[in-house]
């Protein structure tokens, strides 16, 4: 990657931020700096698809698409860099590690080591593929386009004994089962209906036998927003919620949330607005507006750097057999979009470097 890029003739750094790569290219023509972002990590999946580039390392994949990002971003490298004498201001091409942690990720360590610096960054952009859209479709919208992830641990400390003599116990089973059905009124009947909400439990873990009633019970989830407000009431209520289910039962717990978690991804109304315009003058290709959903995304902390938008490139074609969603083992990309992505960078590159 950095050497592609240093054989375009655009400036290299290494180890941002750890293992992320930045390239810079200046044009022959005054103008803004527009960050253009691929995140280049993978995820613990095997590999259910054969394709010639099938992954060489067994429960590794890139079930997600950044494997294309990267493509697609090179690509504009490529092009821009033809035609640098054109291009007004400069282009920074940010190749990100760790989007899939979760949490500290990959984008904070960036703007750490001075990503979106030297020179400022004025726009940014990021482009991810989904499986859910149909190939060769834009997906965008103004204002919140991905929810901030909260994760959480809840450790539920009862007293264990025979499962025969649960009267003289504090099951920890039971109680999580409580806590887990009463954590659902979070959303129906303690916050604003028009606000979107997910709390889901997602792993339990607890006991070793039919006949014994364990001590501690511990449950693993993640709650999902679009509104920091709402954000910050729905994991005070997560623990108070918890809480009051295990004093009833005469159960102690410990309610933990993962720190440094990824904000809500929020495009800029009025970079959005012109994004639309931008792609749809791409021949072959539609762009739509698309619905918030609910999955997280580091991009977001580049936005609050700096005004932008992400937005979607849809790879779904069943006549290919493209038809598994992001993050499946069968999750297999429609190669003929990637020229597109490329072409969309580029213009945007282009268009609010001259702007």
């Amino acid at each position: 990657m950095a050497s592609k890029l240093k054989s375009l003739g655009i400036e290299v750094q290494t180890n941002v931020g750890g293992t992320g790569v930045i390239g810079l290219l200046k044009g022959g023509k005054k103008g803004k700096v527009v960050g253009l972002r691929a995140d280049m990590d993978a995820l613990p999946v095997t590999e259910g698809v054969d394709v010639p580039f099938k992954s060489k390392n067994v429960g590794v994949m890139h079930a997600c698409g950044h494997d294309t990002h990267v493509a697609m971003l090179l690509g504009a490298a490529m092009l821009l860099a033809k035609h640098k004498d054109n291009l007004a201001g400069s282009v920074k091409f940010l190749f990100q590690p760790a989007e899939e942690h979760g949490g500290r990720g990959g984008a904070k360590p960036m703007i750490e080591d001075g990503a979106m610096q030297n020179p400022k960054v004025d726009y940014v952009f990021g482009l991810h593929i989904a499986g859910d859209h149909p190939s060769r479709t834009f997906a965008l919208r103004g204002g919140a386009l991905m929810a901030a992830p909260d994760s959480f641990t809840i450790t539920i400390l009862g007293k264990g004994g025979h499962g025969s003599e649960p009267d003289k116990t504090i099951d920890p089973i039971f109680v999580s089962a409580q806590v887990i059905t009463a954590l659902q009124a979070i959303k129906s009947r303690m916050l604003e209906q028009t606000k979107p909400l997910v709390v889901s439990v997602c792993s339990i873990h607890s006991g070793s036998k039919d006949n014994i009633i364990p001590d501690d019970a511990v449950l693993q989830g993640t709650i999902r927003t679009l509104d920091e407000k709402i954000r910050t009431k729905a994991k005070k209520y997560v623990a108070s919620v918890t809480k009051s289910v295990c004093m009833a039962f005469g159960a102690k717990c410990k309610v933990e949330f993962m720190e440094d978690a990824y904000p809500v991804t929020y495009n800029n109304e009025k970079v959005a607005g012109k994004t639309f315009k931008i792609l749809r003058e791409i021949k072959g290709t539609r762009t739509i507006k698309t619905e918030p959903i609910m999955g997280g995304e580091d991009f977001s902390r580049f936005l609050q750097k700096a005004p932008g938008v992400f937005y979607f490139l849809g790879t779904y074609n069943k006549e290919k057999g493209c038809i598994a969603p992001n993050h499946s083992s069968k999750f297999k990309v429609d190669e003929d979009v990637l020229k597109y992505g490329a072409v969309s960078l580029a213009k945007l590159a282009m268009e609010f470097g001259a702007s």
